[in-house]
């Protein structure tokens, strides 16, 4: 196969990456079907319930897909995970809080609180890993990080939402909040882990058939919590420019962590494939445990200005790792041949 044909190959596979994926359309869809047929009443009510039911099987099949061979092997690279983990809980929040200082004329405060919320949030698990291994990474390193991230996740995001809200002067920590973390997200995920000797390997096994409750799931709490938000008036309290200015801000923040990542894992000598370890996961913010959570910790408060930057963000990761991921590919591929050239071209 020509250079010409393998680079038209890799700008096709950059641009599917670029383009927005199914569940991104199926996301906007759903806040389209909000803004237009919100649920309210007993409708909303009901639907609720089975919204909580949804998002407690989601974290059940989350606990049971977990190897624990991979939890255990993956705790031996305990540096590349503590990076990781301060990077998610510890540089994303600071950012979020210096944050604060622009403006509510240029970023309003119910959509700053969204970006103090992500900031909060666990690494992604499957985009991590598909990154990672896409760009040539520590994959078993990814696996363990990213699910490291998400079950301390479950308790550090209600802790530090508490930190960071109160230290914003906007209410401080909330027992009530964890408590309803660890029985409706943390519970199943137990439940699940427990199972997981008998049951893993055929969940593991069926992952297009469960798909859709991933996905279902985060789609049933996007449309109820926007059907509130639209109830209280959300599309008439932002404006397009409020919304270019999430969009920015997310970019921003992305950027940030991005670089310190990268260059960061390099100052503190990790190899290359550590590297990208770090720099996928530790750049990532999960919306599927996102939503979940805002619907939890938020209960009883309109959550859709909440999670509207944690959706920009989202989709902005996606994009902009796609084409990272594809650079760490192409120079692997680069080194590789130059190894293969100097050993053919070294005296025998």
């Amino acid at each position: 196969m020509s250079d010409k044909t393998m680079t038209h190959l890799s700008s096709e596979t950059v641009m599917r990456r670029f383009l927005p994926d199914t569940f991104t359309i199926l996301l906007v869809c759903t806040v389209i079907l909000a803004s237009i047929f919100p649920a309210s009443g007993t409708f909303a009510g009901w639907f609720g319930v089975a919204t909580d039911f949804a998002i407690a099987l989601l974290f059940f099949l989350h606990g049971a897909r977990l190897s624990r061979d991979v939890v255990i092997a993956g705790l031996l690279h305990w540096r590349l995970h503590l990076i990781i983990l301060l990077t998610t809980f510890g540089i994303f929040p600071i950012l979020g809080l210096a944050m604060g200082f622009i403006p509510n004329s240029i970023l309003p405060q119910p959509l700053y609180f969204g970006i103090l919320f992500l900031c909060v949030l666990p690494s992604t698990v499957q985009s991590s890993i598909a990154f990672t291994s896409m760009a040539g990474g520590n994959v078993p390193a990814a696996i363990c990080s990213a699910s490291a991230s998400n079950i301390f996740g479950m308790f550090l995001t209600p802790l530090l939402v508490g930190l960071l809200f109160s230290v914003g002067g906007h209410g401080g920590f909330s027992f009530d909040a964890l408590e309803q973390i660890l029985l409706q997200l943390l519970a199943p995920f137990v439940v699940g882990q427990i199972l997981q000797p008998w049951i893993g390997e055929w969940i593991r096994s069926k992952k297009k058939i469960l798909m859709p409750v991933d996905r279902g799931s985060i789609l049933m709490v996007v449309y109820l919590a926007f059907s509130t938000a639209v109830v209280e008036g959300l599309w008439h309290t932002f404006t397009i420019a409020d919304i270019a200015a999430v969009i920015i801000a997310d970019m921003v923040l992305l950027a940030l962590v991005l670089i310190i990542t990268m260059y960061g894992s390099r100052w503190l000598g990790f190899n290359k494939a550590d590297e990208i370890t770090i720099t996928f996961c530790g750049s990532k913010k999960s919306l599927a445990s996102g939503v979940p959570m805002a619907n939890v910790i938020f209960a009883g408060q309109s959550i859709g200005a909440i999670v509207l930057p944690l959706m920009l963000f989202h989709q902005i990761q996606l994009m902009v790792c796609a084409v990272i991921a594809q650079k760490y590919a192409a120079a692997a591929a680069r080194r590789a041949t130059e190894k293969q050239l100097e050993e053919a071209a070294s005296p025998a």
